[in-house]
């Protein structure tokens, strides 16, 4: 039985979401907690593998459950109103305790062919940028990084639609071996929010190690007019990395939401970007 999770976590005190021998990872809490429900170990499969320090309120999982696992589900059902999919995350809450850094917001029976990494069509990232207008507020401090001096916000934004687009973002990509750094960027904008914090909101097919972060960064060094608008696409396609921008702190950043297509394509879509994975790693 194929279970869907979705899942919100405060990245601070986590190695990143990837399961690690001896770390406390968001991926490891997890699995334990659904271990002690179903009485062995599971492995999740996750839409954003997350890096140490990042935050997520729309992170989605899939796990599967044997025929014994799964009846240790129903057994325990008692007169829940609910199905018994849907008890899974209370009863995943009640084990990570009371004001846990990691929850599970809900849980259900996955669609037929859902794939919570392959099947999903775009993820949403924001990052919190505190500049010298908006000032330093210590009850946001796991969440917004800050800068000194105060940032041009229109320059940021018009340099970020720049680079929307199918392109190779080598140049704002961490390497790694046989992966491919080619992306599809949906949107990316910059704004200020109500307390005068600069928020940008990035959306792609899928994101490259650091990609984000580097993105943001760039943007950055042309809000204190170190770069012009149009340098980010030069820099972008000299395809190679740069010292002429930072990576910034991992606080500032959450992932918000995933996408996926509409149910009968979510096998589909899943074949396909196996495929092209596979393909680029050939």
């Amino acid at each position: 039985m194929r279970i869907r999770l979705d899942i919100a976590y405060d990245g601070t005190h986590f190695r990143g979401w990837a399961k690690q021998p001896t770390l406390r990872t968001v991926q490891g809490t997890l699995e334990a907690a659904l271990a002690r429900i179903v009485g062995s170990d599971v492995q999740f499969v996750v839409a954003g593998r997350t890096d140490a320090g990042v935050h997520a309120s729309g992170q989605v999982a899939h796990v599967d459950l044997d025929e014994k696992q799964w009846s240790r589900i129903e057994a325990r059902q008692g007169r829940a109103p609910l199905e018994p999919a849907e008890t899974i995350a209370g009863r995943m809450r009640g084990v990570l305790g009371a004001y846990s850094d990691v929850t599970v917001t809900r849980t259900s029976i996955a669609p037929e062919g859902f794939d919570a990494r392959f099947s999903a069509v775009w993820r949403r990232y924001r990052y919190r940028l505190a500049d010298g207008q908006a000032g330093y507020d210590p009850l946001r401090r796991h969440d917004t990084t800050v800068v000194r001096g105060r940032l041009d916000e229109d320059a940021m934004d018009a340099a970020a639609r720049t680079l929307i687009g199918l392109h190779d973002f080598a140049a704002y990509c961490k390497p790694r071996e046989e992966a491919t750094t080619i992306r599809t960027l949906l949107d990316y904008r910059w704004e200020r929010d109500a307390d005068g914090v600069l928020v940008a909101e990035v959306k792609a097919d899928a994101f490259c190690h650091s990609m984000v972060r580097a993105l943001v960064g760039a943007c950055v060094a042309v809000g204190e007019g170190r770069l012009d608008v149009d340098d980010l696409v030069v820099l972008r396609d000299a395809l190679t990395r740069t010292s002429e921008f930072k990576v910034l702190a991992a606080r500032g950043l959450i992932l918000t939401e995933v996408g996926y297509p509409a149910d009968e394509l979510l096998s589909s879509r899943a074949t396909q970007t196996r495929a092209r994975r596979d393909g680029a790693n050939g």
